[in-house]
């Protein structure tokens, strides 16, 4: 085995879930999934495309249609994308590790912002890259990013530069300007920039295309760019495993060569159903965001009610994510919400060092009640605990 495999840390939020799951007095807001299902019309369209006997390979890149079905959805928000420049792929987290497979050999320098979901620093390491963090900074609860420093540690050796934002799990977001900045940066230096923008539609901040700010939004066409997206949150997809990247059109013909290598292509009964939710996004995509928004509203008060918590609602994502007094070992304190108050939560310190003593609550419920319900289970186990 080699080494990078073997040194590779298992996943803390599933570690803190396995000591939970199967167990019906435990409320689960580890994963980063709502809990409401698909929309019947999205399931109807997978369900006619078996019907139909569609269950043999696709093109590599995804069906032409779909391509532009989600190239005119990507100019909606962002301006012209053409469909030449879409590469469709079984998940997001698919299309991050291709684009890091296409872009960096061992030994490059990949800089990434921290805290981020742990998948996202793994796969250079896997690849054998060097990886250097840029960390966000807590300030009353809101994490902010220090521009200069991340400026300063982009350098002409510098591979790539992995950003997601809004942030899995702090819900910090790019400004536009930052993101203007980032680009005349790393355009000086060569570098190329990984966009994971994933939760681009859940963004609670007022925006003129009712979206956060992208970096397709300033970009050219042959910038060193590649925007990752998903199906997964805000058409309520989870399960489907389909996302998609936005690439400069030189490079699809190589992400079509490592989709053959990696899965071949995404089943085409899911990208049936892709086409439905793109054909209805409006039915879906506001109704979710505006639901999330109110579970975001119900939850943050309540934490912030209690003393031992210090938090701030988050710009955009689907996570709460707070400092807990005392917690100075948060996979300690999660495993103990679970087994003591039968409270599911990520523990910070999944997402880097940084965040060692916070906590990740995903409020993307179905039941803002069960917000409720699991915010006075932590008051009463705070409560609980010797002072």
């Amino acid at each position: 085995m080699r080494k990078a495999i073997q040194d590779l840390a298992e996943s803390q939020i599933r570690e803190v879930a396995n000591a939970g799951i199967g167990r019906d007095d435990v409320l689960p807001f580890w994963f980063g999934e709502s809990d409401e299902v698909t929309p019947a019309f999205i399931r109807e369209a997978a369900i006619a495309s078996l019907q139909r006997g569609e269950t043999f390979y696709a093109h590599n890149l995804g069906l032409p249609e779909l391509r532009e079905a989600i190239a005119g959805y990507m100019s909606e928000l962002h301006g012209p994308v053409a469909a030449d420049r879409i590469a469709v792929t079984s998940g997001g987290v698919n299309a991050l590790m291709l684009a890091v497979q296409c872009l960096v050999d061992p030994g490059d320098e990949v800089v990434a912002v921290t805290p981020v979901w742990p998948n996202l620093t793994a796969q250079p390491v896997i690849l054998g890259a060097r990886l250097r963090c840029v960390p966000l900074r807590p300030v009353d609860g809101r994490w902010t990013l220090d521009l200069d420093a991340l400026l300063a540690a982009i350098t002409p050796t510098t591979r790539l530069l992995i950003v997601n934002a809004p942030n899995n799990p702090t819900g910090w977001t790019l400004s536009a300007e930052e993101q203007a900045a980032l680009l005349t940066h790393c355009r000086r230096t060569g570098t190329w920039i990984l966009a994971d923008e994933v939760y681009e539609r859940l963004y609670y901040a007022p925006s003129p295309h009712a979206c956060a700010p992208s970096f397709l939004d300033q970009a050219q066409p042959e910038d060193r760019l590649v925007v990752v997206h998903s199906f997964s949150k805000s058409f309520l997809m989870t399960g489907w495993r389909l996302g998609w990247v936005v690439v400069p059109a030189t490079l699809t013909q190589a992400m079509g060569k490592l989709i053959e290598f990696n899965t071949s292509c995404a089943s085409v009964f899911t990208q049936r159903a892709a086409m439905a939710a793109l054909a209805g996004r409006s039915e879906v995509t506001p109704r979710v965001v505006a639901h999330l928004r109110q579970c975001r509203d119900t939850l943050v008060p309540l934490l912030a009610a209690m003393p031992q918590v210090r938090v701030s609602a988050a710009q955009g994502g689907m996570y709460a994510f707070f400092r807990l007094a005392g917690a100075d070992d948060s996979l300690a304190v999660a495993k103990r919400l679970v087994r003591e108050a039968g409270l599911g939560l990520a523990p910070g310190s999944a997402f880097a060092p940084q965040a060692q003593g916070w906590l990740r609550w995903c409020f993307a419920s179905r039941d803002p009640h069960r917000l409720v319900q699991g915010a006075e289970r932590l008051d009463r186990w705070l409560r609980n605990q010797p002072s």
